[in-house]
């Protein structure tokens, strides 16, 4: 695993840089807006950086399917947020798209992917609490959605099986490339 590629694709797709202290007001509410983000950038841009199509694959239909039980359960559950802002509290979406996004990096690419991956996941659900968008239970209930989605979605990365699907002006097909 090239751990540079992972770090500039987590730092581009979270905003991360010398100038985001200008930018934020560094609130609860900031922190879970970027580190969601950031997560779901990271899992969609880590593979395209490898060639992983199944990757991003299996990356797309986690974090999408973790969005959508997510709203299922908002629209099924009339759960007021602590801000008293609407009825949208139960479960957390910005949890449970981060800890799909970061289960799918540790799934797909070990721990080195998924340990500072569910750092942000958690850091995330602990903002959205501390910005009082959520009770603990909508985070934690966010939190399973997401890391169930992930665990089905995702399987490790294989190197050795590559296929690549292709276009040109001509037609297209699937590449298949072995390494022994």
């Amino acid at each position: 695993m090239n751990f540079r590629h992972l770090l500039v694709a987590l730092t581009l797709a979270s905003g991360i840089n010398p100038a985001a202290h200008a930018i934020s007001d560094n609130s609860w509410e900031d922190i879970s807006d970027v580190g969601v983000i950031g997560l779901i950038g990271t899992a969609l841009i880590f593979p395209t950086t490898r060639d992983d199509w199944e990757g991003l694959r299996q990356a797309a239909y986690s974090i999408g399917t973790a969005a959508g039980v997510t709203l299922i359960g908002k629209t099924l559950v009339d759960e007021e947020r602590p801000d008293n802002s609407d009825d949208d509290s139960f479960p957390s979406g910005h949890t449970a798209n981060a800890f799909a996004s970061a289960t799918t990096l540790y799934r797909r690419y070990g721990w080195q992917a998924g340990v500072p991956a569910y750092a942000v996941a958690t850091l995330t659900g602990v903002a959205r609490e501390r910005s009082r968008q959520h009770h603990w239970y909508d985070v934690v209930a966010g939190a399973a959605i997401g890391g169930i989605s992930g665990w089905f979605f995702t399987d490790a990365f294989n190197d050795k099986v590559q296929l690549v699907p292709w276009v040109d002006s001509k037609g297209g097909g699937v590449a298949v490339s072995m390494r022994w």
